[in-house]
């Protein structure tokens, strides 16, 4: 039996307290898949119950669902190694120090100001973030960015000649039978996230300005799902699948380990890392700025998904992000008495 009871009270605790709109969420263990849906899809311009089955803008959990998995599958073939630099597939960046690991990591110190960022068109917002200087947290500090992400998709881009997108929707999700897991999905099937500037309410549309920008070629957010695919490609994370994702459990297995240098916030490819508060082995953990996030534990076979759409009908929901923190901090609590 399932016993997440108190990281089940604070999940929907959040639909009651008004932190969120509604919530569909599961909690895995072993063969055992627990679901719930509870409160709505959307509140403005109108109240809408919110279906089992509804398609949630994902936002980051594209890195690694989409483009990391991409990276996996070439390291598996034997065709990358993350060791390669970034100069050698876009030699309009000038930095040499710069290996595919320190993006995957979000540890390559690139950072920086891109004026009018949102009002550049797609050449110039790719030209800017190329252009961006590494600075000296270079392998000093893990800086979580979109921009790594994004590189890697223009890294992806030169190795197949097709947008990124396009290349995990070919090589990870069609292969994965994810029918549900698409760059481009049927508004009415989707939840609602936020209000633009000009007030148009986003629905079927990426959230991520960025992403709305670069359209096929953004490798840090753009995919939606409902919580029906994000339990198959999870329990293929957990080893108890192996019929969904295109990659060896060999591969998959080893996501759970610290990529990182020493000294610096513990990161694997792609993906953060949590660690168990008893023996301290890790779990894979990753959030999306929409309010979607997971969190996967290969050794206990168990899991936890929750997707929210924390940003309808506003963006500013700061309490969120400290009840995530409580939910995550509560389960792995709970995952460990449990087991």
């Amino acid at each position: 039996m399932i016993e997440f009871f108190k990281t089940q009270h604070l999940v929907e605790s959040m639909v009651s307290e008004r932190i969120i709109p509604g919530v569909n969420y599961a909690f895995i263990k072993k063969k055992q898949v627990f679901t719930s849906t509870v409160g709505f899809a959307s509140l403005i311009p109108k109240v809408e119950q919110l279906s089992p089955f509804a398609l949630y803008d994902l936002a980051s959990l594209t890195k690694v669902l989409g483009t990391t998995n991409v990276f996996l599958k070439l390291k598996e073939e034997g065709k990358l190694n993350f060791t390669e630099p970034l100069k050698d597939f876009i030699p309009e960046f000038k930095d040499e120090r710069i290996r595919l690991s320190d993006l995957l990591t979000h540890s390559s110190g690139i950072r920086g100001w891109i004026p009018n960022r949102d009002e550049l068109a797609a050449p110039d917002l790719l030209k800017a973030i190329i252009g961006l200087p590494v600075t000296d947290e270079f392998k000093t500090k893990m800086r979580y960015a979109d921009t790594n992400f994004i590189l890697l998709g223009l890294v992806l881009e030169k190795i197949y000649g097709l947008p990124v997108q396009d290349i995990i929707m070919q090589d990870i999700i069609l292969p994965a039978k994810l029918k549900e897991t698409t760059f481009h999905p049927k508004a009415n099937e989707c939840v609602p996230t936020a209000l633009t500037e000009s007030g148009k309410m986003l629905r079927g549309i990426v959230h991520d300005p960025k992403a709305r920008v670069l359209g096929k070629d953004c490798g840090s957010a753009g995919l939606f799902a409902n919580l029906e695919d994000l339990i198959k490609i999870t329990q293929a994370y957990l080893g108890l699948r192996d019929d969904v994702l295109p990659l060896e459990q060999a591969t998959l297995a080893s996501l759970f380990q610290v990529e990182t240098p020493k000294k610096v916030h513990p990161r694997s490819w792609g993906w953060d890392l949590r660690f168990d508060p008893v023996d301290q082995h890790p779990l894979i953990y990753h959030t999306g700025f929409t309010g979607t996030f997971m969190l996967i534990d290969r050794l206990n076979q168990t899991a936890m998904i929750v997707l929210t759409n924390r940003i309808h009908p506003s963006g500013h929901n700061h309490i969120f992000l400290a009840m995530r923190e409580k939910i995550v901090d509560t389960f792995l609590k709970e995952n460990v008495y449990k087991n």
